[in-house]
């Protein structure tokens, strides 16, 4: 596996379906599905660590 820099990611995410079908795009779009998630869930739960004294 090669090693690219993190600026060269997103073009590598963007040309993925072309270089090797849709394997490469499931797993892009598995990544960002994951991420979307564990943003949400940090965003509705940072609520809960306030204390109303």
């Amino acid at each position: 596996m090669e090693h690219h820099p993190a600026a060269a990611w997103p073009a590598l995410a963007a040309g993925a379906a072309e270089q090797q079908g849709a394997g490469n795009l499931l797993r892009v779009v598995l990544v960002v599905m994951v991420v979307g998630c564990v943003l949400t869930a940090w965003f509705l739960l940072r609520g809960y660590n306030k204390k109303d004294d």
